[in-house]
């Protein structure tokens, strides 16, 4: 094996590996990894390693991620990403029609693990962890901090539990186990996704004052879209029109799909009342948003950047499914069959508030439980229920509102390890340790438990501000609260309206720029805006954006990166009834409030209204 400089810092290498270590399989496989030394003269303090979720991400891929986590201790602590076999450089399976397809089906699906043949077992997490050992072995680090995060997560609880003694300390970000009671049924998932927006509610006054729970506020959508499904369109993210059907399953996904994980939480309560009450436009907005997200496929199509063929692969092997995976596909689908119709009976609300066939409607990579009902016959998973966990330190983040991987999924991790603690990042979502989180706080964490093998305090996980939901969706400012009047305001109660207008706009135009790849986007009801990404902050332009339909708002706001930084924009709106106005919008990251300055209809405003 010989490494060579490749940039990014870091020193590059193959190693190569049988790709059945059973060799009942020939062929070798050729390992890709990154290694970035510590800058510090001296030894090496330790090696850090860092693993992808998905599965099928590379991880080398998400090294500004992993390096914005480690660069604290990279002084002292060599670090290296490696790709799982099947990912990224570490020859990525390509199964064409799976990689293209825009919906997965289980021909699909099954036709990937046909084309495979008797390599379709050969991608187990349990093969991919044997791997990360054998880097090591071949490198000399006798043992390692490891972090990961997601499907990551299920990576290292199988690293753990096959070379134990490679391990100073683990940490796992958005975890979920390995196996446990019933569950190849997933049955966190639904009371993870009510919760998730039952608490959200709960903390916001203007939803919070409504009667009963988020769940009741959006039953009555549910019904209206079991009973009468709409054909729809509706501008995603990234600005593309999107088609599809408005149903029940559709609203299943953006409820348990957490994605994207803000602006689902923030306004699929609201949405759901303003669809129950004649007004579509929000609710099937978040379905093509999510439709968006839940896509997993680089617009090139690039196996090296995503593969289907090795999520599928990882999928149908590793974990446990509702059947057998010993029956042949057409015996298993009679298996099926009737492990759906006992789960009917004996556990209808599995799903609550969807029905089990609801949730089945969902994409098969988040539904999970029918996508493997037509793969190749596979012998038993190589990850059984039995590991022994080892006696290292462990740490387990998770994200309150993450139902993807649920706070009782991360217990129950915690709980396998004989020195696992959780710590629970409040108001936050899934994977919370990295730069894309809702704060720093777990990074800081993180770091803190490598250094000292401890958390120490944990005071800033309690202290994340909640999720400002949208109180609800109006169609004319006439409906809207005015801003606050504030000393010095002249402007009268209309005027305070528009006011209100243009900066829940403002607020909605921001909550689109995390999820946002493309650079443009449009209005809910009408207009567009354009983004320009920077490391400091990213400036957004509004060009006739409507989120009432009686008041378009142009301008600019420079959105600054990081918590507690000062915000700004400046705006200028019009109304249907001929009014216009300027405005300067200042605030920090996690305030509360918005204060407003400038001229309405040649009225000076100052005044305040809830932070976009």
């Amino acid at each position: 094996m010989v490494l060579h400089a490749c940039g990014h810092g870091a020193y590059c290498g193959r190693l190569q590996r049988p790709l059945d270590p059973g060799a009942s399989v020939p062929g070798r496989i050729s390992i890709y990894f990154e290694f970035y030394p510590h800058s510090r003269r001296g030894e090496s303090a330790g090696t850090l390693v860092a693993t992808e979720g998905g599965p099928g991400f590379a991880a080398t891929l998400s090294r500004n991620d992993y390096l914005a986590l480690f660069r604290p201790l990279m002084a002292d602590r060599d670090v290296l990403i490696m790709d799982n076999r099947g990912t990224g450089r570490s020859a990525a399976i390509d199964c064409r029609d799976l990689q293209t397809a825009e919906k997965w089906t289980v021909e699909l699906v099954a036709a990937c693990g046909v084309s495979l043949a008797d390599r379709a077992s050969l991608y187990s997490t349990a093969y991919a962890a044997d791997d990360l050992n054998a880097v090591l072995e071949a490198l000399g680090i006798p043992s390692i901090d490891l972090y990961g995060d997601s499907y990551g997560t299920y990576f290292e609880q199988a690293f753990a539990t096959r070379h134990p003694l490679r391990l100073r300390s683990i940490v796992l970000d958005g975890a979920y186990p390995m196996s446990g009671p019933d569950y190849a049924w997933y049955p966190a998932y639904a009371p993870a996704m009510r919760e998730k927006f039952d608490i959200s509610c709960a903390r916001s006054p203007g939803c919070a004052s409504l009667p009963g729970s988020s769940i009741d506020h959006i039953m009555a959508a549910l019904r209206q879209l079991r009973s009468n499904p709409i054909s729809a369109r509706a501008f995603d993210v990234d600005g593309r029109e999107r088609r599809f059907q408005a149903d029940a399953s559709q609203l299943a996904i953006v409820m348990f799909g957490s994605a994207p994980a803000l602006t689902s939480v923030r306004e699929t309560d609201a949405a759901a009342r303003a669809f129950a009450e004649g007004d579509r436009l929000p609710l099937l907005r978040l379905m093509a948003e999510t439709a968006a997200a839940v896509d997993s496929r680089d617009p090139s199509a690039d196996p090296a950047k995503w593969s289907a063929g090795l999520a599928a692969a990882v999928m149908c092997q590793d974990p446990p499914q509702i059947f057998d995976m010993r029956l042949p596909p057409a015996q298993r689908a009679l298996d099926r069959d009737r492990a759906l119709t006992e789960r009917a009976r004996s556990f209808p609300d599995t799903y609550s508030p969807f029905s089990i066939d609801e949730y089945r409607g969902m994409p098969l990579d988040y539904s999970y439980v029918d996508l493997c009902v037509a793969w190749p016959v596979v012998p038993p998973s190589r990850l059984g229920p039995d590991a022994v966990y080892p006696d290292v330190p462990a740490l387990v983040i998770s994200g309150e509102l993450d139902n993807i991987t649920s706070m009782a999924e991360g217990a129950a991790v915690a709980a396998a390890f004989p020195r696992g603690v959780q710590v629970r990042i409040a108001n936050s979502f899934h994977v919370n340790a990295l730069p894309r989180a809702r704060s720093g706080c777990a990074a800081q964490i993180v770091r803190r438990f490598i250094e000292t093998l401890a958390t120490g305090s944990t005071a800033c996980a309690s202290r994340v501000p909640p999720v400002r939901l949208v109180p609800r969706f109006v169609t004319r400012s006439e409906e809207l609260e005015p801003a606050m009047s504030l000393p010095g305001n002249a402007a009268d109660a209309r005027g305070l309206q528009l006011v209100a207008a243009a900066v829940i706009t403002a607020g909605d135009v921001l909550a689109r720029v995390p999820a946002n790849a493309s650079g443009h986007g449009a209005g809910l009801r009408s207009g567009a805006f354009r983004l320009t990404d920077g490391p400091a902050r990213t400036h957004v332009t509004l060009d006739h954006v409507r989120w009432v339909q009686d008041v378009d708002v142009s301008g600019s706001i420079d959105a600054m990166k990081g918590a507690n930084r000062a915000q700004r924009a400046i705006l200028r709106l019009s109304s249907a009834d001929g009014k216009t106005g300027r405005l300067t919008l200042t605030w920090r990251g996690g305030a509360a409030s918005v204060s407003a300055r400038g001229a309405v209809d040649g009225a000076r405003v100052e005044a305040q209204c809830p932070a976009p």
